[in-house]
């Protein structure tokens, strides 16, 4: 059916939730707004014992025969929601759905206290907004972590109970697009103990070894991901956001082997910051820290690369800064 415009048409809205316990959602009010915009104002009010939930919704335009997931990019207001009155969601109305609103669209709230992937995610420590990414049944990050004050690369990260971070080239504005760099200690919160929160979210953590290799199994069941160098025929391709520097269409250099980012992951290349200080291979690699060690002194890591269409596995010496991608428990 051809897209339209939003139109100011009555909507029948109801509501759902998974088990009694998670939570309740009445007296809901719908406003569709009249300014062009497309989006609909929906106010409800919200009971349970949980001290915090989080919303999704589905639509049908068949008056409630079908139904369909409202991706969470077109919906403001669904996670971290405390129990309350008149709670405001935002309805993106305008292309959400490739159908025209009319009196036969009902919606479905559904309120759950599990965190369901996909769903934008706040730090609540800084108000970073992370977008999530379900692949197999691993729930992702899907941008490295951008968490800490910056300190100079010429400086090494320390115990200090501040969490720090290098950014490429020490500019903030690298931070902002491909994340911090973090020495494995740091990262870690100066516990060597594998799977740990580290630096991460609550209910989140560093990925082991093994879970990167849940990821790329999952992705290729083939991969023999237990051993060192490149795996893989075309994981890495999956997993890289696409597009080049060159073409002015990505952040990778060319030819960027392989990219499809099939899985969502979107991977970006920020470099590393090597252990006497300086940074590399910014738009060229980008590398990934797991919470397992190899010996005292390394750590094994996850790697691509913009000529290559596979994933390396090695370990590198704990002082390199380098990405980090958060797992969730």
């Amino acid at each position: 059916m051809k897209k339209s415009l939003f139109l100011l048409a009555p909507l029948f809205f109801f509501h759902c939730s998974l088990f009694a316990q998670t939570g309740s959602i009445t007296n809901i009010q719908v406003s569709p707004r009249t300014d062009g915009s497309g989006n609909v104002d929906i106010f409800y009010n919200l009971t349970g014992s949980a001290p915090s939930y989080f919303v999704s919704m589905e639509v049908s335009f068949d008056n409630g025969s079908t139904f369909a997931a409202v991706s969470p990019t077109f919906l403001t207001g669904t996670s971290g929601i405390t129990p309350g009155t008149n709670l405001h969601l935002i309805w993106n109305g305008k292309g959400s759905n490739n159908n025209t609103y009319s009196t036969q669209s009902k919606v479905k709230l559904i309120v759950s206290n599990s965190f369901p992937c996909g769903v934008p995610f706040t730090d609540s420590r800084d108000g970073k907004i992370y977008n999530t990414v379900q692949i197999g049944a691993q729930c992702w990050l899907r941008e490295n972590l951008n968490i800490g004050t910056r300190i100079n690369g010429s400086s090494g990260q320390t115990n200090n109970s501040i969490a720090e971070k290098f950014c490429y080239n020490d500019l903030e504005s690298n931070c902002t697009i491909y994340g911090g760099l973090y020495q494995w200690d740091e990262m870690m919160q100066y516990v060597t103990t594998a799977g740990v929160q580290g630096i991460c979210p609550t209910g989140w953590h560093i990925p082991t070894d093994g879970e990167w290799c849940t990821l790329t199994q999952f992705l290729e069941p083939t991969v023999n991901c237990g051993q060192v160098g490149f795996r893989g025929t075309n994981v890495g391709g999956k997993m890289k956001s696409p597009g080049t520097m060159e073409d002015s269409t990505g952040l990778w250099y060319s030819p960027n082997t392989g990219a499809t980012n099939e899985s969502g992951f979107t991977a970006v290349p920020a470099g590393y910051r090597y252990d006497n200080g300086f940074f590399y291979n910014i738009g060229g690699n980008g590398f990934w820290w797991s919470s397992s060690t190899d010996d005292v002194d390394n750590a094994w890591y996850r790697a691509l690369s913009c000529n290559q269409s596979s994933v390396y596995r090695y370990y590198f010496s704990k002082y390199i800064g380098s990405s980090v991608r958060c797992l969730r428990d």
